[in-house]
């Protein structure tokens, strides 16, 4: 046929399969549930199929690739095995993402994904494990703080298992401001590979404790200035991105008798600037988001939390090297000029910084931090907590995290 395959952005990873060496693909939306292995000696095919060869011109790259030779027949089954698992950009896809948003839109709330694999789904359950969190951070002597009227909350959105205790430190300082707001901006990472740099949803989300309503009159301010394709077009990401709901669990437990609304907004990557010639503090549409976001919210008691982790390095990350005693203490220093940063509330700075490593840390933070900064505007934070959390078992790699208050 003249059918010339391209795969949609998917995540490959490295794995083993009965002893042989494979490259396990899945699908990061979740359109196609299960995942898909193939032999690592032909990987090659994953770049040529990128929507400008047919199979016989399939066949004659891969063979050229790879020194193979490789029946026709294989690669039209291999084909059909990514159409299968919805990992190809084309009709069947398209219908079946369209499906999936449809479902998305029309369900009542925003389901708790993470409910019984990072925290318990049984509300009394996890009211209990969030207090154990806060006790333990409370045996810890604090230091009486000069931040009295708290605006804005920087989170880790790692797991609970790691991050407890960054959680409960930073949660319990902003605990008496959490509970005079009306409403709450969740910033969280949008890990996809997506093009735009706001996602809003005007679905709620729940947790087991019930529901957190959208502040859907804002969501429509801002789809007014931003444009309804700017702001929805990736609005799926919603359904499977975890960074929003690590937040929107403690939120939720210090607001549980109250009437907070939400409004949750995924931060996309700044990588454009980071490679580019324009900065974010040119971005137009930065500045649209967030004078229409302070315009929207000039009546209401808001806080602003940024849901972002800092560094991931080590050979968990594509790093080359084991982080060891000299890199952890590297790591501790840069994080902390980057701290420094955002405790003046400078937001160009914490940029600069990290454009200036060229993002090699891989500061996953950096869109949402940046983002509640702008909004803040003239503000002082104060660090409640930091951490370096280990992200492979031999204990070379690691995630940094870090808590911190804004007024």
């Amino acid at each position: 046929g003249d059918m010339r395959p391209k795969l949609r952005q998917i995540q490959a990873s490295l794995g083993t399969w009965q002893g042989r060496s494979v490259i396990i693909l899945q699908d990061p939306l979740g359109v196609g549930e299960s995942g898909l292995a193939i032999p690592r000696s032909i990987a090659p095919i994953l770049e040529l199929c990128d929507g400008t060869r047919d199979i016989s011109a399939l066949k004659i790259a891969l063979e050229l690739r790879t020194g193979l030779t490789i029946p026709q027949e294989y690669i039209e089954n291999m084909i059909a095995g990514f159409d299968e698992a919805f990992l190809l950009e084309n009709e069947r896809f398209a219908q079946a993402y369209q499906e999936m948003v449809t479902k998305f839109r029309s369900a009542h709330c925003r389901p708790p994904i993470l409910a019984g694999r990072v925290y318990p789904e049984d509300p009394k359950w996890l009211e209990f494990t969030i207090r154990e969190y806060l006790d333990a951070a409370l045996s810890e002597e604090k230091a009486t703080s000069e931040i009295e009227h708290i605006r804005g909350v920087v989170s880790p959105h790692i797991d609970y298992k790691r991050g407890g205790a960054i959680y409960a430190q930073v949660w319990q300082r902003a605990a008496a401001a959490v509970q005079l707001a009306d409403l709450a901006i969740i910033l969280g990472t949008n890990h996809f590979a997506c093009q735009k740099l706001f996602t809003l949803t005007r679905q709620h989300y729940s947790s087991p404790w019930g529901i957190l309503n959208t502040a859907n009159d804002v969501v429509d301010r801002l789809v007014t200035v931003l444009g309804e394709d700017e702001v929805f077009a990736e609005e799926i990401h919603h359904s499977t991105e975890h960074s929003v709901e690590m937040a929107a669990i403690w939120l939720h437990y210090f607001a549980r008798n109250r009437n907070l609304e939400i409004l949750p907004v995924l931060c996309g990557s700044f990588q454009k600037f980071v490679d580019g010639a324009t900065t974010p503090i040119e971005d137009e549409e930065i500045a649209l988001f967030v004078d229409e976001v302070n315009k929207a919210t000039n009546n209401r008691r808001t806080i602003i939390i940024a849901a972002g982790d800092l560094a991931h390095v080590g050979p968990a990350f594509g790093d080359h090297y084991p982080v060891c005693m000299p890199e952890k203490a590297n790591l501790l220093a840069a994080d902390s000029t980057l701290i420094a940063a955002i405790a003046n509330g400078d937001a160009e700075n914490m940029y600069l910084q990290i454009k200036n490593e060229g993002d090699s840390r891989r500061i996953c933070g950096l869109p949402p931090i940046y983002l509640a900064l702008r909004l803040l505007g003239e503000t002082k934070g104060e660090l409640t907590g930091y951490d370096q959390c280990p992200a492979d078992h031999s204990g070379t790699s690691f995630v940094s995290i870090c808590g911190m208050v804004l007024s």
